[in-house]
């Protein structure tokens, strides 16, 4: 089986692009199996679309939604390590359960090569430290025994991400850049312990683009948000809950949607179900900003 080298997968984006998803994402599935299903399903869209961060934000105010919180971002966080080393460094956890069902990402930081032999010079991995000590690092890249990292003493079973430098029977690896990483390395997950509205006040995006049936038609506003989208360095899209959209979600909090965003955009004209739910939300979004925007390559 071939294999693709880096310059083969597809780069990462030209800006940061993250999305906000609702702490109660899977209140409307009763059973842990169809939560951890609805979860992937998101983790699944975030890759396909090269997200770089997903943000997760309590949305019911009053009630403690820790619970949800931590099972959103288990599932994400493992479904976004790469095999090899989930035993590593996920416990058993009962959030994780029905982990199994989880659909692969196969994101070029998850790679399908597990020898030695098939390591590139230059080529990025994923791993995670199993011992340190004066030599160095041994880290557990995928293959058939761990790597050193020369010269770098870090706690065991911290994650890093390498840069092979060294091939042979004995290969080594140093840190890496991630700055010179060009491929997407799949997306980072952020809990905010604050609301949408307060998240945005306190920490600012070039453009905010918030989903709502309510909001104009892409079509009335695709030239200016294509625009803005392009001169933009850092993107957040943001999505409803699945029985409140981000309108009455603002209005808990005394804010307006139309204050907080740049763009209020109806991704789904004229849908013919009641609902629509918030991953078939993000799909739909994600795949048509993806279309009309023109995703400059990331600079060299």
């Amino acid at each position: 089986m071939s294999t693709k080298n880096e310059g083969d997968h597809p780069q990462k984006r030209g800006t940061k692009l993250s999305i906000a998803i609702p702490a109660s994402l899977v209140s409307d599935v009763p059973h842990l199996r169809e939560k951890t299903l609805k979860i992937g399903t998101v983790g699944r869209a975030a890759a396909i679309f090269r997200v770089d961060e997903i943000v997760i934000f309590p949305d019911i105010p009053g009630t403690d939604q820790k619970r949800e919180i931590d099972l959103i971002a288990a599932v994400l966080s493992y479904m976004e390590t790469p095999q090899y080393l989930r035993k590593r460094l996920f416990k058993i956890r009962p959030e994780l359960r029905y982990a199994g069902i989880l659909p692969p990402l196969r994101t070029p930081h998850h790679p399908l090569t597990h020898e030695i032999k098939d390591l590139k010079l230059g080529e990025h991995r994923e791993g995670a430290v199993i011992s340190s000590d004066m030599e160095g690092s041994l880290v557990d890249v995928g293959v058939e025994k761990p790597i050193l990292m020369p010269k770098t003493r870090l706690s065991v079973n911290t994650r890093v991400t390498v840069r092979i430098i060294e091939l042979g029977e004995h290969p080594r690896a140093t840190l890496a850049d991630s700055e010179k990483i060009r491929t997407y390395w799949g997306y980072q997950l952020t809990v905010s312990k604050f609301p949408l509205g307060q998240f945005l006040k306190k920490r600012s995006f070039d453009l905010v683009i918030a989903t709502s049936r309510h909001g104009k038609a892409l079509t009335e506003v695709v030239n200016k948000l294509k625009s803005q989208w392009e001169s933009s360095s850092t993107i957040l899209v943001a999505f409803g809950a699945p029985t409140q959209g981000l309108y009455e979600i603002m209005e808990q909090e005394g804010l307006r949607l139309d204050e907080v965003s740049h763009f209020v955009v109806n991704t789904i004209p004229d849908q013919g179900t009641e609902t629509v739910r918030t991953e078939e939300a993000i799909y739909a979004s994600l795949a048509i900003l993806n279309t009309m925007t023109n995703n400059r390559p990331q600079q060299r």
